[in-house]
Parts: C-alpha cells; sequence; structure tokens
C-alpha cells in the first residue's frame, strides 16, 4: 500500500513538472552610448616648433688709441652708448708729468690734454675691462659692445626642413612668456654643423627689438597649409595596428552608424583632414564610442 502511495506522489510530481513552460528570456537592446561631432571646414596648417636663440652677431671691441693712464671712464657695463659717444679718455705719460710745465711757458699749446676714446657703434655695454687712473697700451681691450644693428634669431635648422624656410619669409617667434614677434629669414649659415646636421638660419626680428640676449625662443615653421579643408577632431578618426587603413563611424539614421574608410591630408595636434569621401556639415560621426566596434552599431546618443 504504501509502496503504490509513493509511485502515485512521484508520477504527479513528473506531470506537473511537465506542464510548466520554461519562461522565454526577453530580447536584450544592445546600444553603445556614443558622443557625436561635425565637420570643421576652418584652414588647417601642420607646422613644426624649433628653439632659437637670441644673440648679437657682432661684439665691437674698443681699443685704446694711445699708451697712457685713463683719465676719465664714462661708461658701464648693460650701459647703452650711440656712435661718436666719449667712452674714456687718455692722458700720456708725457703730457702727465710735462704738460702743466709747457702750458705755464705757453698756454697756446694747450699740451698735456687728454686723448678721447668714442664708441664706434650703437648698442649696450657688455664688459668694461678697466678703471679709471689704470695704464694702458696702444690697442689695449677698453669696453665690449653689442651692435644694435645685428641682433638676430639664430635658428639651428635640421637640413632636411630647410626647403620649408626661405630668405624673406615671415616666422612666428614665440617668447617663453607666450608673447609673439615676427621675424624675417635674412641669411643661411653656409655651413653645416657636423655631428647635429643642423644649419644656422639668421631671422631678424620685425619693428622693435626688445628680447634679452641668450633668450631661448620657438620658432614656427609651418610645413602644409590649407586655407579650406574638411576636417575632424583626431578622436573621430580610426585606424589599424599599422596604421594603414583609417576610418570614421558615421551616424546613417538616428541610432545606427557604420564603418566609412577615409583618406587623410593634413594633421594637427587636434585636428585630421579628410580628404575622401566628400562629408557634408549636417553629416554626424561618432567622437567616443566608436573604438573596437563592429562595421554596423546600434548606438544611444548621450551628448550631440
Amino acid at each position: 500500500m504504501k509502496k503504490s502511495f509513493t509511485i502515485y506522489i512521484l508520477i504527479s510530481v513528473f506531470i506537473i513538472s511537465c506542464k510548466e513552460t520554461p519562461t522565454a528570456e526577453e530580447p536584450t537592446d544592445v546600444r553603445v552610448p556614443v558622443t557625436l561631432t561635425s565637420i570643421d571646414t576652418t584652414g588647417l596648417q601642420s607646422y613644426i616648433d624649433l628653439n632659437a636663440t637670441a644673440s648679437y652677431l657682432v661684439k665691437n671691441v674698443i681699443k685704446a688709441n694711445a699708451t697712457g693712464y685713463l683719465n676719465s671712464v664714462n661708461v658701464a657695463t648693460n650701459d647703452f652708448v650711440s656712435n661718436g659717444q666719449e667712452l674714456f679718455s687718455i692722458k700720456t705719460r708725457e703730457a702727465k708729468v710735462l704738460g702743466n710745465s709747457v702750458n705755464k711757458i705757453d698756454p697756446t699749446l694747450s699740451f698735456g690734454g687728454a686723448i678721447k676714446v668714442l664708441s664706434n657703434t650703437n648698442g649696450t655695454v657688455t664688459m668694461v675691462n678697466v678703471q679709471q687712473g689704470d695704464y694702458v697700451q696702444d690697442g689695449d681691450a677698453l669696453v665690449t659692445i653689442n651692435d644694435a644693428k645685428s641682433f638676430a634669431i639664430v635658428l639651428s635648422l635640421p637640413y632636411e626642413l630647410k626647403k620649408y624656410i626661405y630668405v624673406g619669409q615671415q616666422l612666428s617667434v614665440v617668447l617663453p612668456d607666450n608673447s609673439t614677434r615676427i621675424a624675417t629669414v635674412q641669411k643661411f649659415s653656409p655651413t653645416v654643423d657636423a655631428s647635429s646636421q643642423t644649419q644656422n638660419i639668421v631671422l631678424k626680428i620685425n619693428g622693435k627689438q626688445d628680447i634679452p640676449e641668450n633668450l631661448i625662443v620657438k620658432v614656427r615653421i609651418t610645413k602644409t597649409s590649407s586655407n579650406k579643408s574638411i576636417s575632424l577632431p583626431k578622436l573621430a578618426v580610426l585606424s589599424d595596428e599599422t596604421e594603414t587603413n583609417f576610418w570614421i563611424m558615421k551616424m546613417i539614421n538616428f541610432d545606427t552608424a557604420i564603418k566609412v574608410p577615409i583618406r587623410k591630408g593634413i594633421q594637427t595636434e587636434d585636428q585630421v583632414e579628410i580628404l575622401s569621401p566628400v562629408l557634408k556639415p549636417m553629416d554626424k560621426i561618432l567622437l567616443t564610442g566608436n573604438y573596437g566596434v563592429g562595421d554596423t552599431i546600434k548606438v544611444k546618443v548621450i551628448k550631440n
């Protein structure tokens, strides 16, 4: 009896289990969250910034024009002097010893007067080698003056970039405080540095010169430029591992994006020129959410 009852219970449980149908899994809607961008039609420039140094190419050394004692020193380091300005006066030993005696005999002779040493250029004094009362000989170096007209920006240009530079070209010079000057290419050095294979280029600042010597500045050299172009942010452009094939993900409706192969042009720090296909201003391109996806994806735009 007990055995029959147990069998009955098992059969009942089996029948009930068979009648229960499994709940079907509801399909999930997988959409990639993305942000969008559109084309930029402003001009692009591909450029390189190179370090250059502010320098005076001509340093004039003013020398003594007589042997004797420095009667006066009228100049100091960092002074700006003009052409023809008196810098020193020298009194010879004979004039110093005999001057008063001769003048007492004949005052019209004016014997014993000091000999003037004049500046031969306009510029800034960088070094004074003597002081008043020193004994100097004819030809001794007294002072060094940076010739104001010789101020230049000297750029050591890698030779492979020479094709982008020509005499008379206007270049942008950026100072460490981010202020900008315009300089003109004046001349090329006739030699190339043997070790670095760079060629010195002399640039002249347009307008007033207010840059201190030895300041390191940046000179911007434009390699390629386009006044009108179609470009996209760098994030919108994808490539394979070898960076030989490039593409973008373009919206074809409100929730679908497809892979579109492209051909690149000028590339800057944040923009890439798109040479083909021709994109339109109304085209929407994936900016984020585009990496590692298939050729066709469903998307959810979180920011347009």
